[in-house]
């Protein structure tokens, strides 16, 4: 799950002149970049961008998640997969493009995280 830091223009050049950095540094630091590793001074740059206003924001697949008046939730997954739970028998059907291909049944909402990890990594 990638994370990164929001800031403004104004606070990037305010955190370059502060610490005499490059922008890139800077890009570098609230991109949480491990190609570069977490250095003491890109530490520095995420705490003084948090400070200056800064909101951690993750970035995440979208999920679209509808409460049907058939009596389903279904969620519809980037991975071309469908989950529909039923209100009525507590079930839920895994269908990955087009093809039912899994059943579970009394799913709980503690199951559901776990329903969707092993429906996203469907290729």
């Amino acid at each position: 799950m990638k994370k990164y830091i929001h800031i403004t223009k104004e606070d990037r050049m305010f955190i370059m002149k502060a610490l005499g950095v490059t922008e890139r540094t800077v890009f570098n630091a609230i991109r949480f970049d491990s190609k570069r590793g977490d250095t003491e001074l890109a530490r520095k740059i995420r705490k003084l961008a948090m400070e200056h206003g800064g909101i951690v924001m993750v970035e995440i697949p979208e999920i679209e998640c509808l409460f049907d008046a058939d009596g389903y939730m279904r969620q519809y997954l980037p991975n071309n997969t469908i989950l529909e739970f039923s209100f009525e028998n507590g079930g839920c059907d895994v269908f990955h493009k087009g093809e039912k291909v899994r059943h579970y049944e009394n799913v709980v909402v503690s199951n559901i995280k776990n329903i969707q990890n092993w429906a996203l990594a469907l290729k």
